[in-house]
């Protein structure tokens, strides 16, 4: 199953996408939506909803939510992107670092170069969306508490970062450096998660690619892991690591492909001068 969230005048509105149409719900967006249902209860709504449906063209899809109660990040958890940075991919524990909220970009809105920094990368990633309220899971029981997965694109003041790694944060941290969605799609939607594709790309061309088999911790041990950290809760988003950054510059377009999820893409520009 497909959800969005859907502009409708000034406020915003979510949907269940069947084919080229929608199926609009009465959660203003889908964070509220994993709050309230699982995935049979979508099925049944589906089946029972005699709400005229909308053209998919006909709407503008947006962010899924702009209220994660928490971003976690995951770095140089593909073996070939740590080599590509000189870098050794951690093999105990992940790599993990927290973003705020205020990174968020819509799809389709610009990413905003910072001038603070003169080398900002771009990377795509799988995210997973957590979908129950959970301490403490097993491996063999994180697949529960996963509610669907989506595509992100993160970003990276590289430069900073390069300067002095306990800088990670502030890296990480502008505004419009985080972009997700426009599409969540459930768990129960994807086969065989390893085998999924993700691509970085850059102004139309693949600037790298990799499948999840080649994590070194594979999304169900992110969440297994995190959850013995902290509590998590329906709505959280777990950013699971970039086969590869891309330079951006003013003018470019950044894309992510996952596979069985779907393609996200954001316009890169300067910060404005004030």
């Amino acid at each position: 199953m497909r959800l969005c969230t859907y502009m409708d005048g000034e406020s915003t509105k979510s949907g269940i996408i069947l084919d080229d149409r929608l199926c609009p719900l009465h959660e203003s967006n889908i964070k509220e939506v994993i709050e309230k249902y699982d995935v049979s209860q979508l099925q049944s709504i589906v089946s029972d909803n005699d709400n005229t449906p909308i053209e998919l063209e006909d709407v503008n899809l947006t962010s899924p939510y702009l209220d994660p109660p928490k971003i976690w990040g995951i770095g140089l958890n593909y073996r070939e992107h740590a080599k590509d940075l000189g870098e050794n991919s951690p093999d105990q524990e992940p790599a993990s670092f927290m973003k705020p909220t205020t990174t968020i970009v819509a799809p389709g809105s610009p990413i905003i170069l910072p001038v603070q920094s003169d080398r900002v990368t771009g990377e795509a990633e799988l995210g997973v969306i957590i979908g129950k309220r959970c301490k403490d899971v097993s491996l063999s029981q994180a697949s529960q508490v996963i509610f669907g997965y989506t595509t992100i694109i993160d970003m990276t003041a590289e430069d900073i970062l390069r300067r002095n790694p306990r800088f990670l944060t502030r890296s990480k941290s502008f505004d419009t450096f985080f972009s997700f969605g426009p599409v969540v799609v459930t768990a129960d939607e994807i086969d065989d998660l390893s085998a999924v594709t993700v691509r970085t790309i850059l102004n139309g061309v693949i600037g790298a690619e990799n499948i999840v088999a080649n994590m070194t911790f594979g999304p169900l041990e992110l969440v297994s892991f995190h959850s013995h950290v902290m509590t998590l809760e329906p709505g959280d988003i777990i950013s699971t690591g970039t086969p590869g950054a891309l330079k951006l510059s003013h003018g470019d377009q950044i894309g992510c492909f996952v596979e069985g999820v779907g393609t996200l893409y954001n316009p890169v520009i300067d910060k404005p001068e004030v």
